[in-house]
């Protein structure tokens, strides 16, 4: 917390500092108009505007990335919201001056509509939260999405482009066109509310992206300041404030890098590991009480014919946790500690012959680290629930993929089973349910008197 509170006030302090040095830079050049530079310089424009599009482009992937990890709607705003900015850029900005013409109204206006509908969408990213369950469908329809906006916005402003204000300052005029500087000024404010947004996130939560992306919006709303107060006098011209954009792209870019490459995923990490203690904790800590009341019970005489069972069964069940528990913090990738770990638990769960358990891991599966974990526990409290309560002398559990791609978890068995209006509320099926939402998974259950029961968990996609 004391480090937490630290870093907030070095960002303050940054933010004040870089807000009082672009407020007196602009002061400056609207002061003294002699020290305002800008240059015929098309080729430099261009390149400028590639790289801060690419820039743009890169730091959606990256914010996808940890979209795809987190599955926070926050993530999926902003990876969509630099993917339109950054498109409509190359698309209207870039590649028809590339293809040898000159910047038309419409292009020029849909550049500029594009980037402002980006940077809504990360103005809002950081007051949005919860979680995506479909997080590769949430994807592709956001790209699918963007395209289709943009390609509609292309063809409006191309059917109204006369009707479009000019780009530019006119000759002895100097500040913006009314139209330009409305459309600059609601780009400021999108740029202010971002920074509110994003370092109101930061004293919240802590993200480590958060506080970049303020610094990075405090330079586009100057930025956005400087095209209104100093406008370029043609669309080939560099100006001062394209050179606070491209400083812009690239501090979000480096903070966003930075921030997913080393500490987001180094907190995953520790999440995991974390999880994993807490599940160590949960079970093998019981067993161990166990094994420790039994051999309490030999030492005050109990005869051994009494308690070696007990004691025997409480130290193999911790022996298991123990493996699985290991294994479980082991298992960066790929299925087969968790089918050793299941397989291993259902034979000492079937060893005394009361239940019978088939047992079916689709090879194919893939199962991340924390869905492994919860897994486990599910099955294990489902198959402890059957033969505690349901008198059933045989149990399926299946692990494995549908032909649409769906992933599930099937238990059945065929016990006496309970009738639809009685209460399902017990804390097994309650702890099932918690784990299943934990890895975002959906819980079902039916069950008919004399015919069994059957849950069911479907898998995040």
């Amino acid at each position: 917390m004391r480090r937490q509170r630290t870093e907030l006030q070095a960002w303050l302090c940054g933010e004040i500092v870089l807000s009082g040095l672009l407020a007196a830079s602009l002061a400056l050049l609207l002061t003294y108009p002699a020290l305002r530079a800008e240059y015929d310089r098309p080729q430099l424009l261009l390149v400028l505007e590639t790289t801060m599009a690419l820039a743009g482009i890169l730091v959606a992937l990256l914010a996808g990335v940890r979209f795809s990890v987190t599955g926070l709607r926050t993530d999926l705003l902003l990876a969509a919201g630099f993917l339109i900015w950054s498109l409509s850029t190359m698309a209207f900005a870039i590649v028809p001056v590339l293809e040898g013409g000159s910047l038309s109204r419409a292009d020029g206006w849909a550049a500029l509509a594009g980037g402002i509908a980006g940077q809504g969408l990360i103005a809002a990213a950081p007051f949005v939260g919860g979680r995506s369950r479909l997080r590769d469908r949430a994807v592709r329809d956001t790209v699918l999405v963007a395209a289709v906006a943009l390609a509609a916005l292309w063809v409006l402003l191309r059917a109204h482009g006369g009707a479009l204000p000019t780009l530019t300052a006119p000759p002895g005029v100097a500040d913006a066109p009314r139209g330009l500087a409305s459309a600059l000024a609601v780009q400021a404010l999108l740029d202010l509310l971002a920074v509110v947004g994003w370092g109101r996130r930061f004293a919240k939560t802590g993200d480590d992206l958060a506080p970049w992306l303020a610094l990075g919006f405090t330079l586009q709303g100057f930025a956005a300041l400087h095209l209104v107060f100093t406008p370029p006098r043609g669309t080939t011209y560099v100006v001062a404030g394209d050179y606070l954009r491209m400083l812009a792209f690239a501090l979000m870019l480096v903070g966003a890098w930075r921030a997913i490459r080393s500490a987001e995923l180094g907190r995953a990490i520790a999440e995991e590991r974390a999880r994993v203690a807490r599940e160590i904790h949960d079970g093998l800590a019981q067993y161990l009480f166990a094994v420790s009341t039994h051999a309490q019970m030999l030492e005050a005489g109990t005869p051994v014919d009494e308690v070696g069972p007990q004691l025997k069964e409480a130290a193999a069940l911790a022996q298991q946790e123990a493996r699985f528990a290991i294994l479980a913090l082991s298992s960066a990738s790929g299925t087969a500690p968790f089918d050793s770990a299941l397989r291993r638990y259902v034979e000492f769960l079937t060893a005394d012959g009361e239940l019978a358990v088939d047992l079916e891991i689709d090879p194919g599966i893939r199962l991340a680290p924390d869905e492994q974990i919860e897994i486990f526990r599910i099955v294990q409290e489902g198959l402890g629930n059957v033969r505690r309560h349901a008198n059933a002398t045989h149990a399926d559990v299946v692990v494995g993929r549908r032909v649409s791609g769906e992933r599930f978890v099937a238990i059945e068995d065929d016990g006496e089973g309970f009738p639809p209006e009685a209460p399902t509320a017990g804390h097994g099926l309650r702890n099932m349910r918690a784990r299943a939402s934990s890895i975002d998974g959906g819980f079902s259950i039916r069950s008919t008197p004399g015919l069994g029961t059957a849950l069911e968990v479907v898998l995040r996609t």
